[in-house]
Formats: structure tokens, sequence, C-alpha cells
């Protein structure tokens, strides 16, 4: 039996491909007001928009924002509240070092 390939994505933040399981998929939810526009993480991968692809990593958090790559990848322009995007990479390098050390004992 062969197996199927997995789709392959692209980080926005350090621009390597990877397994779209291996990365947190970002959709853009508008307030009410439309004024701010927050970034949060689609962990089921069905959201509906626009999505973009990140590493559940800091550092390409941090070169996604220095880039300004999310808005041009999300074709939003304006203000974007990053703080639920960066709850969810916290969370999720929590999740995968509790892992490891779990895994070590």
């Amino acid at each position: 039996m062969t197996r199927r390939a997995e789709p392959l994505r692209t980080c926005v933040g350090c621009r390597s491909r990877a397994a779209k399981s291996d990365l947190l998929r970002i959709v853009v939810e508008r307030s009410a007001t439309g004024e701010i526009r927050r970034l949060i993480p689609d962990l089921r991968g069905r959201m509906p928009g626009r999505g973009a692809h990140l590493h559940p990593d800091p550092e390409c958090l941090a070169l996604a924002e220095r880039r300004r790559a999310l808005g041009r990848a999300l074709r939003v322009e304006g203000p974007l509240d990053l703080e639920p995007l960066r709850e969810a990479v916290m969370t999720k390098r929590s999740l995968r070092e509790g892992t490891k050390t779990m895994s070590a004992r």
C-alpha cells in the first residue's frame, strides 16, 4: 500500500517549507467595528477565510512580525492584534517542551 504525500506549507516567519501538520494555521478575526483585527490560531484548520502558516516557535513569530509578513500573507492592512497568537505559540512551546521532558524520563 502506498502512502499519500503530506501537504507542504511555507512558514511566513522563517520561509522554510514544512509539513502542514507541523505548522500552526492563522486566520484573521475582525472586530465588530472592523478597526482592529485579531490574529487567531486555527487549531483544526477549518475556519473560514484566508490562512497563513507559522511554526509554533517564538523565533518564527518574531521574524514574521519584523518582516510584516503576517499582514501580507493574509492580505489585510492596518493594525493587527497578535496577543492571541503569542499565547498560542507559547502554549504550544510549553506543551512541546513538557513532552520532551516526559519522554526523557
